[in-house]
């Protein structure tokens, strides 16, 4: 591999890209290989575009309101020389990368690895209730396994050029696209690692801007806590009810 290639793609992300790109710039700086980061703004009301573009990166604008279309628009924008000698990256505008993510990329891309599946972390619960928290790392450690992980997330995925090519690419999916391609990858025997090593931090935040993506599941987890209500003189109580 002499080329990577990381995508971003962003919907209304003004205040969390500049973040998320110094982190991801960061991690390219010494890497032996040539590098770019493809900004995806995707119906954006807001300055993400001029965001990024002070940033110095490539800077795409769609018009999908879709993560799955706006991803497949960065990997063809970074496919535009051919597949040979590429490796795609992909992370999320409200994350940040560790400083050694390009390095792990880079070494699983050489290794000869096809889809690379990693991890994220939480470090700000602020906007959620400390319940939703420890359900959540409890339900994440259950995926974490000596092998590696059950876990797939856009925030944290690379792949080889010619193997996203042969899988078609991300699907036209307003969520979950990231789930989709690496099922692909698996049904199709390609190699996909699984490796929790270099985990991404991600946003806890209330307003994600998938539609069932990381914030609808955190969303999912605090309405499973709720205690239950008392509704047409029905208790909470297996199935009894009051006279």
């Amino acid at each position: 591999m002499n080329r990577i290639a990381v995508v971003v793609p962003a919907h209304d992300e003004q205040a969390l890209l500049p973040g998320c790109l110094a982190s991801v710039l960061d991690s390219l700086r010494h890497l032996p290989v040539r590098s770019e980061v493809i900004v995806v703004a995707d119906d954006c009301r807001d300055a993400t575009a001029a965001v990024a573009e002070r940033l110095g990166v490539v800077v795409l604008t769609v018009r999908a309101r879709n993560v799955g279309r706006a991803r497949a628009a960065g990997m063809a924008y970074a496919l535009r020389d051919g597949p040979q000698g590429l490796w795609l990256a992909t992370t999320d505008a409200d994350s940040r990368v560790p400083r050694r993510w390009g390095g792990w990329q880079l070494r699983h891309a050489r290794a000869g690895t096809d889809l690379l599946v990693g991890t994220v972390r939480v470090t700000d619960w602020a906007p959620r209730a400390t319940p939703v928290r420890d359900r959540y790392e409890a339900r994440y450690r259950q995926g974490l396994t000596g092998a590696g992980h059950r876990h797939v997330h856009g925030a944290n995925l690379g792949c080889a050029a010619t193997a996203y090519e042969r899988l078609g690419g991300f699907a036209d999916l307003r969520h979950g696209e990231d789930h989709d391609l690496v099922e692909r990858g698996r049904r199709q025997a390609m190699r996909v690692v699984a490796d929790a090593g270099c985990a991404v931090r991600t946003s806890a935040r209330r307003h994600g801007r998938a539609p069932h993506g990381f914030a609808g599941y955190l969303d999912a987890l605090e309405t499973d806590l709720r205690p239950p209500t008392v509704e047409s003189g029905r208790m909470p109580c297996g199935g009894c009810t009051v006279a």
